[in-house]
């Protein structure tokens, strides 16, 4: 049985999230900016077509804003985190494998439903069946081909004709679409690349195909020339349903009542960044980079709204609850503001390194930190066993109970991860 991949891709994906919950912002430019409020990390299409460019440095930017009304709002990890486990949720019920890429694109696998199916067809309900659950646009590409379904999406996104849902499962028809894309919109190849394929003569995607594979591995890479072979049709990445160790680790929740003292957020975001480090050691990582996040109810239209984030980092990465919850704490009094009443609050995790390959600094203390390590691991084990707790104290009284999950289908009430 050939194989058969489908990559659904969320459109504008923060701007899309924030849009959700605001219906006032329909056919309203909206722009999401880093967590320090820097560069503009996501345009909703409104703003795409105004000419503002990813990445681009928000102060430089102001008038055009101004101008045109443009809606502005900060990063919120936890929402995005919580809408993208709604949409793999939709997909996981359509198809029985799905490869969760990123927070905002997966991979289906539809081998066989080409038998049964119009395939795009079945994209289509793919795409209405999302909107309809979840209230998120998508697009759908498909093809025998990661790398292929990859494309496929950019097309279906690049051209509205498509109605949002593109096949390519017809080699004519890849090489059609592969003729007018240019070869830095293929998975993988990157700017450096582009400059180097493009002095050979490869400006397009089909350029890119009709090389010799062994050439291309030959003055680039193995993974260059099994990029050629997947533009061919022949399928080198499978699809991975386990998925990859995270790049972010978010712990956040509603507060079950609304929280108006300074210590109170502190006990909250000393849990989140406990709960936060306990899944990093999971996973055998370190991190080097912790945010903070606090915010009122935006719904709350009769009481003052105020959301702010702080992002810290550390001198070296580390997964010790201890460390982590310490920067939180610096960082929570730094943006904290009397006189709100706020109901959400949490940590993210980001700049990770494995914790077994990492390489200490020159003034690194190794014997701090094996103590460190051993302790967390006693931590982990007594706190898994069942037979007690073991907290910080700074997280006081704070329990679950007090919590009230944003996404309450996440198993044993863990932290979101993305």
């Amino acid at each position: 049985m050939s194989q058969i991949f489908a990559l659904v891709d969320c459109n504008n994906f923060y701007a899309s999230c924030e849009k959700l919950f605001a219906p006032r912002l329909k056919n309203v430019p909206v722009l999401v900016l880093s967590n320090n409020d820097g560069c503009v990390v996501a345009r909703s299409r409104e703003a795409k077509a105004l000419g503002i460019k990813m990445g681009v440095p928000v102060f430089k930017i102001k008038q055009v804003i101004t101008k045109h009304k443009i809606q502005v709002f900060s990063s919120n990890y936890p929402l995005y985190a919580d809408m993208s486990s709604r949409v793999i949720h939709t997909l996981e019920a359509l198809v029985p494998r799905v490869e969760v890429y990123s927070i905002d694109e997966a991979f289906l696998d539809l081998s066989g439903l080409d038998k049964r199916f119009s395939l795009e067809d079945f994209g289509k309900q793919v795409k209405a069946k999302v909107d309809k659950d979840t209230g998120i646009q998508v697009c759908v590409g498909i093809a025998p081909t990661k790398t292929l379904a990859k494309l496929a999406n950019h097309g279906a996104k690049q051209y509205p004709a498509t109605g949002g849902v593109v096949d390519l499962t017809a080699r004519i028809r890849q090489e059609k679409l592969m003729a007018i894309t240019p070869v830095e919109e293929v998975w993988g190849v990157g700017r450096q690349l582009t400059k180097r394929l493009n002095a050979m003569g490869i400006t397009t995607a089909l350029d890119l195909a009709q090389t010799d594979p062994q050439q291309i591995r030959n003055q680039f890479s193995i993974v260059l020339e099994r990029t050629v072979h997947e533009l061919n049709g022949i399928a080198c990445l499978e699809l991975e349903e386990i998925p990859a160790k995270r790049k972010q680790i978010i712990s956040s929740r509603s507060f079950g009542q609304v929280v108006t003292e300074l210590d109170g957020m502190r006990q909250a975001i000393a849990q989140h960044a406990t709960r936060a480090a306990e899944n990093l050691r999971a996973e055998e990582q370190q991190a080097k980079v912790l945010t903070v996040f606090i915010q009122t109810n935006r719904f709350k239209t009769d009481q003052p709204s105020y959301s702010n984030s702080a992002i810290g980092q550390l001198p070296e990465p580390s997964n010790d609850s201890r460390v982590l919850a310490r920067l939180a704490m610096q960082l929570l009094e730094s943006i904290w503001r009397d006189g709100y009443r706020y109901n959400k609050g949490g940590v993210m995790l980001a700049d990770f390194y494995d914790q077994n390959a990492s390489q200490p600094s020159l003034f690194e203390d190794m014997t701090k930190k094996y103590r460190s390590k051993k302790l967390m691991a006693a931590v982990d084990q007594i706190n898994e066993s069942g037979l007690g707790t073991v907290t910080l104290a700074s997280q006081g009284n704070c329990n679950c109970s007090g919590l009230i999950p944003m996404d309450t289908s996440m198993r044993d009430n863990r932290p979101s991860l993305v």
